[in-house]
């Protein structure tokens, strides 16, 4: 019931909105975008904020312009693509813009506030435009010549600036809730396990694992070097945290001293807010912002460090810079500063792998649980395997992460440390990961031919399935294969994402057609372990192919209106918002239950490959041994432990057990039950139904080399 309190406490955390909403309206912006290549004015810092309940506007401008001469300025208003004023002003005659009449060859620089605004500017003002976050609004200043024709060919220069009213949806909160509700579920999916409950953990962990990898995939859009919707940007910067992008302050201390300690130089970009703006990749750069921040021929943007600049000294960040600097980091220490927590997680994790096989060993020695029975018994005897199971399961969950910011770094060079680094992940989780998908498809493959069913080996093996289950048990027993094109889609958007950071179409079009190929994927094979299991992923694949259409629209490739862009961001926000509500929901819904119900696997069918009874067999056959021992010493009297009562009952519940014909090599088993292998050593196929007074049994290779027969209690050697 805590549990479900906590989990409660934190989705209405993640829901309430009401932090959005603050005491002061205010409109501000922080930066003035150039929008043309041979702009006559251009600025190198410019901070605006005007606030209607005080009728102020103040103002910071550090600028130049190479222009002398009379001019007149050309306004445009627009929200969300829908251009809702267009106004002309002159120096000469509007009061205030004397000081640009006429226009100089000199710097240019305002540091002044200005007092009673009029109430019917203010007026004018939409009510909505005060509390709906990431407000879209941009003002373009173009510039012409006094008494010139305004048409672009003539255009003096043009700048833009983009007002927000101080309300978003990148808050704080919502990142810790969906981080710990997703923790919640992998907890309750180990908990589940340990508890015996093999069906139950596999559900919890394949729905947790689910939503942890589709937080990830809405922050990797955020990563893409695409001109996003002011609302899209923070939505997705919500979700950093699942890509190890956290800002701590000793941490970026520490990245910054590491990346100089190895021969690199860290930018600057936070310390120098004061001097320079920076100019984050939003919407409505159109094609010149494109075009600048590819580098492709436009001497006015240049790279200075590994960030772009304008020709008046802006920063540009766009893609994994820009969701570097809201963090806010720099975008040097980002590589390390997500490594760092990458290594933090695994190792917290393994911690308390190895602190809980203490307190086993402690409860088993003070006898606070009777050994025999506990059910963490499995865990006590096994921790070794589980712990390497662990590991594998940890490189999977950040293979993502690490692919996109290791080929990231190739491309960036911050040190050579950090590039050997990159080397080091890249080689090393790949090599695992391939290698244990090999190692499971040669396991598959093998018990496919002896015995008609990928699942017999994979599940009665107990070693497999705990040291490599995380990669095969999500799907259906006939589909362990779906693993190689899974590993294969996420390294192919690694590859698009972290090397293609100078072209966002490029990105946009490789992301819409890998989502593409998945969705028909899941959706034709189905490879999950239920029904259930294959509609959630399929939604899934589902909303990922529409962020990837969205993604390619706000590219500006169909050369669409500007309301378009608008009204798809919008729709992409909803859209997602709704779909991580249904999904949290199930995490939480399915983790509670799994903990508080005796019995949780009613909720569940068993799956259709078999795979419980398979599991099971691993635990029934020493009570069978044990069995056969007794009758082998003929303990029908008593001896042995066991009284005639007690091997009645026994033998009508225990399964028949496999016979080896020493003599025509012949097998038998019960129909409803899968071969089982004794001592590791495999049955062959060819199998007869069982017989009621013809039982033998070939004990482990440990209690001798003498092979024994039970045939009607009388024992030989062979």
């Amino acid at each position: 019931m805590r549990l479900l309190s906590y989990s409660a406490t934190a989705l209405s955390v993640l829901l309430s909105l009401a932090s959005l909403s603050s005491a002061e309206r205010v409109f501000q912006s922080s930066s003035l975008e150039v929008c043309q290549d041979n702009s006559t004015i251009s600025a190198t810092l410019f901070n605006v904020a005007f606030t209607p309940g005080n009728r102020s506007v103040s103002l910071t401008f550090d600028g130049q312009s190479t222009y002398e001469g009379n001019v007149t300025f050309n306004v445009t208003a627009s929200a969300y693509g829908y251009t809702f004023l267009r106004t002309n002003l002159d120096p000469c005659t509007y009061a205030g813009l004397e000081t640009l009449c006429p226009l100089q060859h000199i710097d240019i620089g305002f540091y002044e506030t200005f007092e009673n605004i009029s109430t019917d500017a203010i007026g004018n003002i939409p009510g909505i435009a005060y509390t709906i976050p990431d407000l879209d609004a941009v003002v373009e200043i173009n510039m012409y010549a006094r008494g010139d024709t305004q048409i672009e060919s003539h255009r003096l220069g043009c700048v833009r600036l983009r007002l927000s009213n101080g309300k978003t949806v990148n808050q704080t909160a919502v990142k810790w809730a969906t981080a710990a509700i997703a923790i919640i579920g992998l907890l309750a999916s180990a908990i589940v396990s340990g508890l015996g409950h093999t069906n139950t953990a596999a559900h919890v962990s394949l729905y947790a694992t689910a939503l942890f990898s589709y937080f990830q995939n809405i922050a990797i859009i955020g990563l893409c070097a695409v001109p996003l919707p002011p609302i899209v940007i923070s939505w997705t910067q919500d979700f950093v945290w699942s890509v190890g992008i956290i800002r701590v302050s000793f941490l970026q201390k520490f990245a910054t001293w590491y990346q100089r300690g190895t021969g690199g130089k860290p930018t600057s970009i936070l310390v120098t807010l004061g001097s320079k703006s920076v100019q984050i990749a939003k919407r409505g750069l159109d094609n010149y912002g494109g075009k600048a921040i590819a580098g492709v021929g436009h001497a006015i943007y240049r790279r200075t460090q590994t960030v772009v600049t304008n020709a008046g000294g802006a920063y540009v960040v766009t893609g994994l810079q820009r969701a570097a600097f809201l963090a806010p980091m720099e975008p040097t220490n980002l590589y390390v500063t997500c490594v760092t927590f990458y290594f933090i997680f695994c190792f917290f994790t393994l911690l308390v792998i190895f602190l809980f096989k203490v307190i086993c060993d402690v409860a088993i020695r003070a006898r606070w649980m009777e050994s025999q029975n506990n059910r963490f018994q499995d865990f006590h005897d096994n921790w070794r395997i589980m712990l390497k199971g662990t590991i594998f399961r940890l490189i999977l969950i950040g293979y993502a992460p690490m692919m996109i910011l290791s080929l990231w770094e190739f491309t960036q060079v911050d040190s050579p440390a950090e590039v050997f680094m990159a080397v080091i992940f890249f080689v090393g989780m790949n090599g695992a990961l391939y290698l244990a998908a090999f190692h499971v498809m040669t396991i598959a493959r093998r018990s496919g031919h002896k015995h008609q069913t990928p699942a017999y080996l994979l599940y009665t093996n107990a070693t497999t399935l705990k040291k490599w289950g995380f990669l095969f048990i999500q799907f259906r027993a006939s589909a362990y294969w779906y693993i190689a094109p899974t590993l294969l889609y996420i390294l192919l958007k690694s590859f698009f994402v972290g090397l293609s950071q100078k072209s966002g179409l490029t990105q946009a079009i490789a992301l819409l057609i890998i989502e593409a190929a998945a969705l028909i994927g899941v959706s034709v094979i189905r490879p999950y372990m239920d029904k259930t299991s294959n509609s959630m992923h399929i939604a899934i694949c589902v909303v990922q192919f529409l962020n990837a259409v969205f993604l390619l629209i706000f590219t500006d490739v169909f050369d669409g209106p500007g309301l378009l862009i608008g009204v798809c961001g919008v729709i992409f926000f909803f859209l997602n918002v709704i779909f991580v509500f249904v999904l949290l929901i199930i995490v939480l819904v399915a983790s509670t239950l799994s903990v508080i119900r005796k019995d949780p696997e009613t909720r569940y069918q068993p799956m259709g490959d078999n795979r419980g009874s398979f599991i099971k067999s691993q635990t029934t056959l020493t009570a069978e041994l044990d069995m056969l021992a007794a009758t082998a010493r003929d303990a029908g009297d008593g001896e042995g432990g066991y009284s005639k009562e007690q091997m009645h009952a026994r033998n009508a519940s225990a399964s028949p057990v496999s016979r080896i014909d020493t003599d025509h090599g012949s097998h038998y088993r019960d129909p409803s039950l899968s071969p089982v292998s004794f001592g590791g050593h495999e049955e062959q196929p060819g199998w007869r139904p069982p017989t009621a007074t013809h039982r033998s049994i070939t004990p482990r290779p440990s209690m001798g080399s003498e092979r024994l027969s039970v045939r009607s209690g009388v024992r030989r050697p062979q």
